[in-house]
């Protein structure tokens, strides 16, 4: 974690750069003054298991800005909660000694004692003012984490239950609250081995289990147990004359076989972790969520649950008509599919901690009358050359709004993907600090329009996130190579792609040839690029943007441009390219490569927002507001059109009707991609030509 000076107060970025600014008026450094402790509150509020700052700076301040999001006041001495909610304040708080909490990419404690005044004015940032110049401790920390321990176990369906069962070491609480992101860590590394090896520092932090999953001795069931066993914290054993059950301390939960047996367990994970977000509602860190009432509908005492055990929530929430009450609470937000092989079970200790539903990987041939008639090949891009083939399936798959594919095969409606993106990610956590690399490549002048219009979206947020812009034109070989074996944070290519790599102007790079690739994240706008960036992954990245044949020239452009405005926004590769594959006629010859659900920039609102406009009448709208990402699930939020202090899991939508001059005020502040009847458009441009009309 760097902290530094600036202007305005504090920027603090940590090592996938993900940034947060502080702003202080009146900032004085402590000199020999005396700050409050923010080790003290942190004990106090029983946050000592569960965050630890990376880096602090003390002094005094009259003022403290932050970024619109949630932000609650603790008292340290009797755990009285302040929260703004909705409003937009100013709400008084009296002396007395505090913790204010922000949650954002890197969450930030302030320790101070005294009085205050917290205002949000709607569509602005959280202020915090104090009467006098007040004594402060900031602190800062990040989630990034990339120092998991390493379990050894043997290549067996056995060695692997036994890694399963470390899993929920990473976990900080045993109580409801671990449906927060912020509560479950990185489950520790595999390792095959002859016999078994666990860290002592992991067995000391296993909380004792009251859950046991047993299944047949063999992969398939073991991957598709993996994520429920993780977060529920169970002991995975294998049985080979066993029938597959759960068992808790107070009764045996027999599962179906297979097939039945992934939606049974997908079935298990959703319930168990969408009632401990209502349940967690009674502990400290209740934020009034919306789907909280389903507690008395489904008989639940939610403050006897809350500090239940694994086991006995679990028994409970399965005696209660769960079903009655699913459609109130959001679509589970990640499926990977997996195929069932050694060489995928290290993956698991990087996928787990963001509860994918796990899926064995089946497939069904796509016919060719899925695509679009060849007739288009005219419009097509310009001088394209023989592009490479890719053979497509269509993947079955089960619940969830983004779907990952870890198996052979290219998928549709899915992004491709591969052990490497993950074991690369380490890669890149060591330029803390450093700008955020860009470089954008024009290596065929027709297309020069398309390269203008990116630019100007990185440049447009350069000063904001920090980004180091680099415009490079008609590289050779050699001098394309050296940008992707270069530390790049991205590399957005616009240019043609043949059988032979990419097209340079002395020749053709093929991804096969580099020595590694250092290039995070990419995008390769060209016709049929999926092999090289598949092979880009392989050699050292973590996630790319590709295309699966021939792409219309047009088109193209409009992908490049939205993409990039978008990855810059905070959305992730997959949602970035989702939305922006979604404006032409011929998305699905897009795709991701590599980690769907990597983030390379961030949004104030740690999310991306996804907004429909629809017209009712002249003047009145009708606007639907969601917040949800594929990389995290169990936070919430409040949309600013809503007037209740009520807060939303994230993927909940919301829907509300406005007057022309409320929509302009909300789409001003917004920045954020609309669906404004059936077309994409942003909400500033949206704004003013409401403001016009």
């Amino acid at each position: 974690m760097q902290v530094e000076r600036t202007e305005d107060g504090f920027r603090a970025v940590d090592a996938a750069k993900h940034a947060v600014d502080v702003r202080t008026d009146g900032w004085s450094d402590p000199g020999d003054a005396s700050t409050p402790s923010l080790d003290a509150a942190i004990d106090a509020l029983g946050l000592e298991d569960t965050w630890t700052p990376d880096a602090t700076v003390s002094g005094s301040a009259t003022s403290l800005g932050f970024p619109p999001v949630y932000a609650p006041v603790r008292d340290v001495d009797t755990g009285e909660v302040f929260d703004l909610g909705t409003g937009t304040g100013p709400l008084s708080i009296p002396d007395g000694s505090y913790a204010l909490y922000v949650e954002s990419r890197i969450d930030v404690y302030v320790r101070f004692d005294g009085a205050a005044t917290i205002e949000k004015p709607r569509y602005e940032r959280l202020s915090v003012r104090f009467p006098a110049p007040t004594s402060v401790e900031i602190g800062f920390g990040s989630g990034v984490q990339d120092d998991s321990e390493t379990v050894t176990v043997p290549q067996t369906p056995g060695g692997v239950a036994t890694a399963l069962s470390t899993f929920p070491a990473g976990h900080r609480t045993a109580t409801a609250d671990r449906s927060f992101d912020s509560m479950r860590g990185n489950p520790p590394r595999i390792a095959f081995g002859e016999s078994v090896s666990i860290p002592e520092t992991l067995r000391e932090k296993r909380d004792d289990a009251d859950v046991r999953v047993v299944v047949p001795p063999d992969l398939r069931h073991l991957f598709v147990v993996s994520s429920f066993a993780h977060y529920v914290g169970a002991d995975v054993a294998v049985e080979a004359d066993g029938r597959p059950r759960v068992e808790t301390p107070g009764r045996t939960h027999p599962l179906p076989a297979f097939p039945e047996f992934q939606e049974a367990v997908a079935s298990l994970l959703d319930r168990t972790f969408h009632l401990d977000c209502v349940v967690r509602e009674a502990g400290p860190y209740e934020s009034g969520l919306s789907v909280a009432e389903t507690a008395s509908e489904l008989g639940l005492d939610a403050d006897s649950l809350y500090a239940a055990s694994p086991g006995e929530r679990l028994d409970t929430y399965l005696a209660t008509p769960f079903e009655s009450v699913r459609d109130r609470f959001p679509e589970w937000h990640l499926s990977m599919s997996i195929d069932p092989e050694y060489d995928h079970v290290p993956t698991l200790s990087h996928l787990l901690a963001n509860l994918p539903l796990v899926r064995i990987a089946e497939s069904n041939t796509l016919e060719k009358s899925e695509w679009l008639d060849t007739s288009l090949a005219d419009f097509y891009r310009r001088d394209a050359g023989e592009v490479a083939s890719v053979e497509l399936v269509r993947p079955e798959q089960g619940a969830g709004r983004t779907h990952g594919w870890l198996a052979d095969g290219v998928p549709i409606d899915a992004f491709k993907t591969v052990r490497e993106a993950y074991e690369n990610r380490g890669r890149y956590l060591d330029a803390a600090g450093d700008p955020i690399s860009v470089v954008a490549i024009l290596n065929d002048g027709d297309m020069r329009e398309e390269h203008d219009d990116v630019a100007a979206q990185y440049r447009a947020r350069a000063e904001a996130l920090d980004l180091d812009v680099t415009l490079r034109e008609r590289l050779t070989v050699d001098e394309l190579a050296s940008v992707f074996e270069s530390r790049t944070d991205l590399v957005h290519y616009i240019g043609h792609c043949e059988r032979d790599g990419l097209r340079c102007a002395d020749g053709y790079l093929s991804a096969p040839s580099l020595s590694e690739s250092n290039a995070q994240t990419f995008f390769l706008n060209a016709c049929g690029s999926f092999h090289e960036g598949i092979e880009l992954i392989r050699k050292g990245s973590v996630a790319g943007a590709v295309t699966f044949n021939e792409v219309l020239d047009s088109q193209a452009a409009t992908v490049g441009t939205m993409f990039a405005r978008l990855l810059v926004s905070g959305y992730c590769m997959e949602q970035a390219l989702d939305k922006s594959r979604r404006q032409i006629m011929t998305g699905k010859d897009y795709a991701v490569v590599g980690d769907g659900t990597h983030v390379l920039t961030q949004s104030e609102d740690i999310v991306g927002t996804d907004v429909r406009v629809g017209r009712r009448a002249p003047d009145r709208f009708d606007v639907t507001v969601s917040m949800g990402a594929p990389w995290m699930t169990g936070g919430f939020f409040r949309p600013y059109l809503q007037e209740s202090d009520e807060t939303h899991l994230l993927g909940t939508s919301r829907e509300f009707t406005v007057d022309r001059a409320e929509l302009i005020e909300f789409l001003s502040y917004a920045d954020t991609p609309v669906l404004f009847d059936g077309a994409l458009c942003w909400s500033d441009a949206l704004a003013g030509d409401l403001r016009s009309s």
